[in-house]
């Protein structure tokens, strides 16, 4: 397996003495109750109050409006898990390092917002998700096969904190990808799994020229012109509606595309649908069209917290989203991007929060 020099040292060895490792065991064992005192900390404010100034068990339960019960238990639990300290003399508490992660690292907010909204109850399921390999924890939110089919219904507040979840990830990295799928001039870019079509906006405005089609879903199209209508550029985005589940699904011929992009796409389906559906990519693409698959494979990570999201999320495509795909390893999706008869051209990384680009052309 391949490892960049920046992960290798995290999973080449066993970091921990053996009362660190009990100590994490242990987490381990408690990580229900700890993600639950970690949001509670967060939503009722108690996290952002000792950020302010050091508080009594007494004056944390008078400014959250909790019970002195309440206050006592959370700030207890949070002191073991080292989310604040206490000054034993005054019995004050303050804000530690992970307490003040977790009230300002966005990307620490946005994935606990998405954990505790679509995946947390769904989860319980993991395990027949696993036997079966089906969404078992999707019944937690709605009656779909996968949750692609329910993205446009979602509830509330799963829906707001699914697409914050997806956006956040996608947007960051939406300026340095402009600049490598028009390194070179564009004019009919196809879209695939263009979701809600913010991706097709920043074409549309970063070239006044470009056509984009957006391929997805028919529900996931509707939304897509909701969210596009009378947008600048708006008039340049045109929907065709396919499931890329279906044997020989269509793809649009109408124009020769320069670009095909697929955006957090692939990620959202098993090696062997991959491996079909790059397969139909390739029969529509030309000698000069180019396939963009923009992932943030959990191998090519610079920091090992960012490989520990990655595969953490893997287990909410099992549980919630289809039961059998993945962030993917590149070494696996440049098989099957070879398999389908194309080669990587060339590859960038670290884009936005992680995200690589594999540049891929038809084998000659």
């Amino acid at each position: 397996m391949y490892l960049n020099d920046n992960l290798k040292p995290h999973y080449e060895t066993d970091p921990y003495s053996a009362l660190e490792a009990q100590r994490l065991a242990q987490f381990y064992t408690f990580g229900p109750m700890m993600f639950q005192v970690a949001r509670l900390m967060v939503k009722w404010g108690i996290l952002e109050m000792l950020g302010e100034s050091p508080s009594t068990e007494k004056e944390v339960a008078e400014k959250a409006g909790i019970s002195q019960y309440a206050a006592k238990c959370l700030l207890e639990s949070s002191l073991t898990m080292h989310l604040v300290t206490v000054d034993t003399t005054s019995n004050r508490y303050s804000l530690a390092k992970v307490g003040w992660f977790l009230l300002h690292d966005k990307s620490t907010r946005v994935n606990m917002d998405f954990n505790q909204d679509v995946v947390y109850q769904g989860m319980f399921y993991l395990e027949e998700a696993f036997r079966t390999g089906q969404p078992a924890g999707l019944k937690t939110l709605g009656d779909w096969p996968t949750v692609y089919e329910g993205l446009s219904s979602l509830p509330e507040p799963a829906s707001s904190s699914w697409f914050a979840f997806d956006h956040f990830y996608s947007d960051t990295a939406f300026d340095t990808a402009l600049k490598v799928v028009f390194s070179k001039p564009v004019r009919h870019l196809m879209d695939i799994g263009g979701n809600t079509g913010r991706w097709a906006m920043q074409c549309v405005q970063h070239d006044p020229k470009v056509q984009v089609t957006v391929v997805d879903l028919p529900q996931q199209l509707e939304l897509m012109r909701e969210q596009t209508k009378g947008k600048y550029g708006a008039d340049r985005i045109d929907g065709f509606a396919t499931d890329v589940l279906k044997p020989n699904f269509p793809l649009p011929t109408h124009r020769a595309y320069d670009a095909i992009w697929m955006s957090q796409f692939l990620d959202c389906f098993s090696e062997e649908q991959i491996s079909r559906i790059l397969n139909r990519v390739a029969e529509v693409m030309t000698p000069d069209t180019r396939l963009y698959i923009m992932e943030t494979f959990w191998d090519r990570q610079k920091f090992e917290t960012a490989a520990f999201c990655l595969v953490m999320t893997s287990l909410y495509f099992t549980t919630i989203a289809n039961g059998n795909s993945k962030m993917y390893h590149s070494d696996d999706m440049i098989t099957l991007v070879e398999n389908a008869g194309m080669e990587v051209e060339r590859s960038e990384d670290m884009i936005g929060l992680g995200h690589t680009i594999l540049v891929c052309r038809k084998k000659s």
